[in-house]
């Protein structure tokens, strides 16, 4: 299950959690976004108890997007522990996408 993310509780759900978090930075207006979403919802429910799935909508949550440096999205980042531990710009495979999230799980 995919989690919004908000300004307000992004310091919550991501900065304190327990387990790894992959964040993906998105706006409606973002055709590539739309392309990746579906291979972070399915990650959403295959890594279910491993790794929790956010969504952070850029144009809804500006202080956090600009926060973490957000340039270009779709931005996918893993968070563990509060901090950025890897990032990946732009549309991907699910499979590649994978890969990254293996090395932090």
């Amino acid at each position: 299950m995919e989690i919004k993310l908000t300004d307000v509780n992004f310091k919550e759900e991501v900065l304190d959690s327990e387990l790894p978090c992959l964040v993906d930075f998105w706006a409606e207006w973002c055709g590539p976004c739309y392309i990746v979403a579906p291979a972070v919802e399915q990650i959403s429910k295959e890594y279910e108890g491993k790794l929790k799935v956010c969504k952070l909508n850029v144009d809804e949550a500006p202080k956090t997007a600009s926060s973490y440096g957000i340039m270009s999205i779709p931005t996918l980042a893993i968070f563990k522990k509060g901090k950025v531990v890897d990032k990946i710009i732009g549309a991907i495979p699910k499979s590649e996408l994978e890969a990254t999230i293996k090395k932090h799980i």
